[in-house]
């Protein structure tokens, strides 16, 4: 499961287009647009990121420093486009949020989720959950980069491809998307469990086939021996 999930990756693209637009189009969805910009961030560089899996040490830290400008670029669009926007206060929070979680958060937190089991994470995402309501928006962006990331490494748990996962992934997306309208005070957590689970639907339609592959802890695929050996065909 290497690499760019497609649907995913035009998700993320179209997000990116419709936020920098929002300003002129929908200023009151522009906070709610970079939260969801954020988890879909988070999801896709751990998804993208291998070196954890491999290695350890400091050079790893060095390395994926050096690497940072490049993903940074969208960062700094969208930080320009809040400026433009009058959101100077905005601007800087995602500047903020996006420095601490590449440069520091990002590093340290990785290698310790590729060691937690799915109920780990899971507990690890309803404490995230609640700092969506912070008044900070610092505070809230990081959360949200912090929750793509988990998310992303309980789908790497698997099964991926199965068609029960996506739809439990787009029942809790709609629900979220219900309860937000029901109980507009608690729209600020159900967006982001809603983007979290649009998230995995996403990248389970980006793999999305007959037979799931389920995970195994030694990163396999396990086959069940046959009950009776097969006879090889008289000559």
């Amino acid at each position: 499961m290497s690499g760019e999930l497609r649907a995913l990756g035009l998700a993320h693209g179209l997000l990116l287009g419709l936020l920098l637009a929002s300003p002129m189009m929908a200023p009151a969805l522009f906070s709610a647009g970079v939260g969801a910009l954020f988890v879909m961030g988070g999801f896709q560089l751990r998804l993208a990121d291998r070196r954890w899996e491999r290695r350890d040490g400091v050079g790893d830290w060095v390395s994926h420093i050096r690497m940072a400008p490049r993903r940074l670029f969208p960062w700094g669009g969208t930080a320009t486009v809040a400026v433009i926007a009058g959101r100077p206060t905005e601007a800087l929070a995602i500047l903020m949020a996006v420095l601490a979680c590449e440069m520091l958060l990002y590093p340290l937190l990785a290698p310790a989720m590729g060691r937690l089991t799915r109920g780990g994470i899971v507990l690890m995402l309803l404490l995230m959950l609640p700092l969506w309501g912070a008044d900070v928006a610092a505070l809230r962006y990081t959360s949200a980069y912090l929750v793509g990331m988990g998310g992303c490494v309980f789908w790497l748990r698997g099964p991926d491809g199965d068609g029960r996962a996506l739809g439990w992934a787009i029942a809790g997306s709609c629900a979220s998307a219900m309860i937000a309208v029901l109980a507009p005070e608690t729209r600020a957590h159900m967006l982001a469990g809603g983007t979290l689970c649009a998230t995995l639907a996403l990248a389970h339609l980006s793999v999305l086939r007959r037979r799931p592959v389920p995970w195994h802890p030694g990163g396999g695929t396990s086959f069940r021996r046959l009950r009776w050996p097969l006879r090889s065909r008289p000559s």
